[in-house]
């Protein structure tokens, strides 16, 4: 039995997953009330772990948590002491935060000093070879032919075949969206989105003065039924889907499901607006709903989210119908990408960097995704391996402003799951969680403070007065 600790044990039938955590939250608690007071000697490791019926590396990671958050130190030669906490106020009076945020809430690619590089190297090229179209014209169709033929190649790999004629060059998604919604949903008429959707889209609809048609859908996306009953009201002009990972839950729609999708459109003669900006970093990527009914689907890809965020330029491809119209729409909104942009991008696709980037990329999140694994063990949460996030529902009592209230008291930034909800109704609360806006360490601290926060009890959100 433990020499060491004798005052107080963890109480091992309270622990759950992931072990380690829940251990360090039943150590948190002791300390802050005083069952583990400031300057006491932490039993080792293996003394713990043999106590409690434990895995050394369990413990390990418990005593990695607690000196985190600033609870316990260890000292060479001497051991693990509890840490006189004398820089906290008693409550009601919160404490001040130490370091900076760890800003786990806007997704972003995973990013090293070799970005940073590549996109030096982008200009040090561009200035020694721009052209003087690209610098001196107010004309897309002057600047960009070729362009666009690269583009074409591009969209190959996302699985969408496109005459270059039919591409337009934007300054990212966010403007192709615009563009493409712009383009097929007039002013009065209703956009159908799913349940849970782009969190532009409800401040985009009121501007444009849209409707948006929220239906039901489930852990796949979008219910075909859902979407056959709404068309029946015959006021529905367009359908905004995001079929592959980039959706907030990180889902990947079956084939059989956008085949459904894509022939309940074409009975009903809806365009299709497909999101689909991580392109071919998805691995076995199924058939782009453009590829399914390329008539009547505006798609959608862009570079920010797998290259480099710098470099900010997408593709849309339209089908002839809608081909004038985008053009148009991108020429009131935008008028044209930038140049410099388009031009990086170009020889990025032609010379292969892009693509180098993108599976860079993809490496780097199953790193990232391993460690969620690990720290998120035992909860349910939705993921994919080249997913820039994961989604984390909400379990007990927990509140989610609350909960991202208590987050970011701990030094934690994450993204509200309801800043995604389109509709009214019964909601599950759940927080987005980007695992490539900041370093490896930070993500696996910030995770663990999110996992721990998960599995105690809600505390109320007390003010400093």
């Amino acid at each position: 039995m433990i020499e060491i600790m004798t005052k107080w044990l963890p109480d091992q039938t309270k622990l759950s997953r992931p072990a380690y955590l829940s251990l360090a939250e039943q150590m948190s608690e002791a300390i802050r009330n005083g069952l583990l007071p400031s300057g006491e000697q932490l039993p080792t490791h293996r003394n713990l772990a043999d106590a409690l019926g434990l895995s050394v590396q369990t413990v390990s990671r418990a005593y990695e948590e607690l000196i985190r958050r600033g609870l316990i130190s260890g000292e060479v030669g001497r051991g693990t002491f509890v840490q006189a906490i004398h820089s906290e106020p008693s409550p009601p009076y919160l404490p001040e935060r130490l370091g900076e945020l760890i800003d786990l809430s806007i997704l972003k690619p995973v990013c090293e000093s070799m970005h940073l590089e590549k996109m030096r190297d982008a200009f040090l090229w561009l200035s020694q070879h721009l052209s003087p179209s690209a610098a001196l014209s107010f004309r897309p169709n002057v600047v960009f032919p070729h362009h666009r033929k690269v583009a074409a190649q591009w969209l190959a790999l996302c699985g969408v075949e496109a005459s270059p004629i039919n591409i337009s060059l934007t300054n990212g998604a966010t403007s192709a969206m615009t563009t493409a919604i712009m383009s097929v949903v007039p002013p009065g008429s209703t956009l159908g989105i799913e349940k849970i959707s782009h969190h532009t889209l409800l401040p985009l609809s009121s501007y444009l003065g849209i409707h948006l048609e929220s239906l039901a859908m489930d852990r796949e996306g979008l219910l075909p039924e859902a979407l056959e009953a709404a068309c029946r009201k015959g006021h529905m002009r367009a359908l905004f889907l995001q079929p592959t990972v980039i959706n907030p839950r990180a889902g990947m729609m079956s084939l059989a499901r956008r085949r459904s999708l894509a022939e309940i459109a074409q009975r009903h003669d809806l365009a299709i607006i497909e999101n689909d900006i991580l392109g071919p970093m998805v691995e076995h990527r199924l058939e782009p709903i453009a590829a399914l009914a390329p008539e009547r689907t505006l798609f959608i890809t862009s570079f920010t989210k797998t290259t480099v965020p710098g470099l900010r330029i997408g593709y849309i491809s339209v089908p002839d119908r809608y081909a004038a119209a985008v053009a148009n729409r991108h020429l009131v909104s935008s008028w044209m990408a930038t140049p410099a942009m388009a031009e990086i991008a170009t020889e990025w696709v032609g010379n292969g960097t892009a693509l180098e980037l993108v599976r860079w990329q993809r490496a780097a999140l199953a790193e990232r995704h391993a460690i969620a694994a690990d720290v998120l063990s035992g909860l349910d949460y939705m993921s994919h391996p080249q997913s820039l996030h994961v989604w984390l529902p909400l379990t007990g009592d927990h509140a989610e402003d609350a909960f991202v209230a208590q987050a970011r008291l701990r030094g934690v930034a994450i993204a509200p799951g309801r800043s995604f909800h389109t509709g009214e109704g019964d909601w599950k609360p759940a927080v987005r969680i980007s695992v490539g806006s900041t370093s490896a360490e930070d993500f696996r601290a910030g995770l663990n403070t999110v996992a721990a926060l998960l599995i105690a009890k809600p505390e109320p959100l007390l003010l400093a007065i």
